[in-house]
């Protein structure tokens, strides 16, 4: 909870603690005692009516208040000592002078509602714990493992790097490894949010918790139970969630002043009343306006939209530190994308070889290959996929930024760009390839040009769409890419993007990045350790699969697990419906505040009224709040824009 709220407690929770996280109603601490405490209140009332004894009602009335009291006035005096005032100071001052004044059924039907309120934020902050620790319950209770010929079941703490890991079919994967034999296709869906199982086959990465398919795997593991993805991820968010939106900030702002003001009012109104008038009168009606002032509606009218929202991104495929980012990423205005492995699949391919006069594509992607057999160049495996068996050539030595030389068979072979090669007969080939949104790579043989390859990495198949719903959602788009400008370009129109930034290095995004925050609130995507300055730079970094990409994870505030850029769009339009519960929380606890004030203070209203009311907003407020825990699946809500699109084009609307 909140600072401003003072109820609860401080202290981290332990492991054992959260192994034994709530997850019914019935199981909450404060929802018992709140249960308990309105038994004996219905036990007091009833007996009132049938005209038991005055003690016999007043006893049940303090055990009613007593029960009611221990959800908040035990953490209440801790905070106290630390010198920490806050709602439940209120709460315990108010009960305290309400039995002074002999009104213990009141103090006690305080005490009740306030542990209900209690109760029901607990509750939902349990239940985002546990969604998100329930991560770490997709994985396996046992793993098969291959030590010395021999296959052995045991724990997933007992895995060590470097095991052999046996995946049967439809067995979940225990934890992080490599493939090192069979092919399958793995469901990723508990942890991506993507419905398309993912082709995996030897040399491919698997992650803790996906479920294998029909083929049989052995996998290398490649970490440790505690420090798999899964387990990473959860520590991350649970590290983060103590970082607080700008919504958060101003609800602690107006809450913690707050309490000290309503305090010194109320001791202002009982004094002066007590001058002027009747004592008893005026000491009664500054308890009530103590109680009727109590911010605690508003201290936590944002942190349960935050737990509620975040847990629900979760099941969008989006992993969001806390709620500064949740925040943050509902007043996004501008989206910035780096073009490679967030637009594009990253996965190059030589989709077009040219070539001069008397000479075979064959032969220039040969020598090409040749070169590229000795680097680690992105475009290497697209070249030696594309020339199949090669003799790699010699003294191979890469030039910064230009390309590679080496030498076979006496022949002198470079492979670069053009600008560092000269392009000669090829030029007009070369403009075109770059037009259509390839990346050109001339090939020379002993000092003469014999041919261009064109090395395109794919769009993602569903780019466009997404940028169109990114546009259609009011957003302002850019492309930043470190590529030249003509291929940026190309790409850029294809899928529907009018601002284009090409041949940036990392510090020329995050430069650019500082720019366009002056003109709107910005978000950076990008998925690599060269997108990382500009997602620490911009108002909010989001990292597309981030279950693979550690800096990604780390730099960004945002992460989206999967590789389905449909996720981005879902992800904003949910925090965007996350913020405008904020704000209508915040709204609605200063408007129950200014409301029962002046009611207090000229007695329309008296403490049982008062506190009534005032529970009651918090439920209210506290079931807004969860509303930021509904979410739509992927699929339906591409259907749903699939409609609304073709609709548009029907009546000729704009896209």
């Amino acid at each position: 909870m909140s600072d401003a709220c003072g109820c609860g407690s401080d202290e981290p929770r332990s492991a054992e603690e959260q192994e034994r996280e709530p997850e019914r109603l019935w199981q909450i601490t404060e929802l018992q005692f709140a249960a308990l405490s309105g038994v004996l209140l219905l036990a007091a009332l009833i007996a009132n009516l049938v005209g038991a004894a005055d003690p016999v009602v007043l006893t049940l009335e303090a055990a009613a208040l007593l029960a009611g009291a221990y959800t908040f006035v035990p953490s209440t005096l801790g905070r106290l000592a630390k010198g920490k005032i806050g709602v439940g100071t209120l709460m315990t001052i108010a009960a305290v002078g309400a039995v002074l004044l002999g009104e213990v059924g009141e103090a006690a039907m305080l005490a009740f509602l306030f542990s209900i309120s209690e109760g029901l934020e607990e509750y939902s902050l349990a239940r985002t714990r546990r969604g998100l620790r329930a991560l770490l319950s997709l994985v396996p209770d046992e793993a098969t493992v291959r030590r010395d010929g021999t296959e052995t079941t045991i724990a997933p703490t007992e895995l060590r790097i470097g095991d052999l890991m046996v995946v049967k079919p439809g067995e979940r994967v225990a934890t992080d490894g490599i493939i090192t034999r069979g092919r399958t296709a793995l469901d990723l869906s508990a942890i991506t949010g993507e419905s398309v199982p993912v082709e995996a086959g030897p040399g491919d990465e698997v992650f803790a918790g996906s479920i294998n398919g029909a083929g049989a795997l052995e996998v290398e593991v490649s970490t440790t139970a505690e420090d798999n993805s899964l387990a990473r991820i959860v520590r991350i968010v649970e590290a983060e969630q103590s970082r607080k939106g700008a919504a958060q900030r101003l609800a602690d702002r107006i809450a913690k002043p707050l309490v000290p003001a309503v305090m010194i009012a109320a001791a202002l109104i009982a004094v002066a009343g007590s001058l002027l008038g009747d004592p008893a009168t005026w000491i009664e009606r500054a308890l009530v306006v103590l109680v009727a002032a109590s911010p605690c509606a508003l201290a936590i009218s944002v942190p349960v939209t935050v737990v509620a929202a975040i847990g629900a991104a979760s099941k969008l495929g989006a992993l969001v530190k806390g709620g500064a980012a949740l925040e943050a990423l509902g007043r996004i205005r501008g989206v910035a994308l780096d073009k490679t492995g967030t637009l594009t699949a990253n996965r190059p391919t030589v989709i077009e070889v040219a070539t001069t006069p008397d000479v075979t594509p064959e032969h220039v992607l040969d020598l090409a290959a040749a070169v590229e057999a000795r680097s680690e160049h992105p475009l290497a495996a697209a070249i030696l996929a594309a020339a199949g068996t090669v003799t790699p050539a010699a003294d191979v030595e890469a030039v910064t930024g230009a390309g590679l030389t080496g030498h076979r068979d006496g022949h002198r072979i470079r492979l670069g760009r053009p600008g560092w090669l000269d392009r000669g007969p090829l030029t007009a080939e070369v403009t075109r390839m770059q037009q259509a949104g390839a990346t050109a790579v001339l090939v020379e043989d002993n000092g003469q040009v014999i041919g261009a390859i064109a090395v395109r990495d794919e769009l993602r198949p569903e780019a466009t769409e997404v940028i169109t719903q990114l546009r259609r959602d009011g957003y302002q788009v850019a492309m930043l890419t470190g590529d030249n400008h003509a291929t940026a370009a190309a790409l850029a129109r294809e899928v529907g993007i009018d601002t284009v930034h090409a041949d940036l290095r990392p510090e020329d995004k995050a430069r650019l990045i500082e720019q366009l925050r002056t003109q709107r609130p910005t978000a950076m995507v990008g998925d690599g350790v060269n997108d990382a300055p500009a997602l620490a730079t911009a108002d909010l970094g989001i990292a597309m699969g981030a279950m693979g990409t550690d800096v990604a994870i780390e730099t960004a505030d945002v992460a989206l697990m999967g590789e389905d850029l449909r996720h981005l769009p879902q992800t904003f339009t949910h925090a965007r419906r996350a913020r405008r519960i904020m704000l209508q929380n915040v709204g609605l606890s200063l408007g129950l505040i200014i409301v029962l004030m002046p009611l207090a203070l000229f007695g329309v209203l008296g403490l049982a009224a008062v506190v009534l009311v005032h529970e009651l907003a918090e439920i209210v407020v506290i079931a807004n709040g969860v509303r930021a825990g509904r979410t739509t699946a992927l699929t339906a809500l591409t259907a749903q824009r699939s409609t609304n699109l073709a609709t548009a084009t029907a009546v000729g609307a704009p896209s």
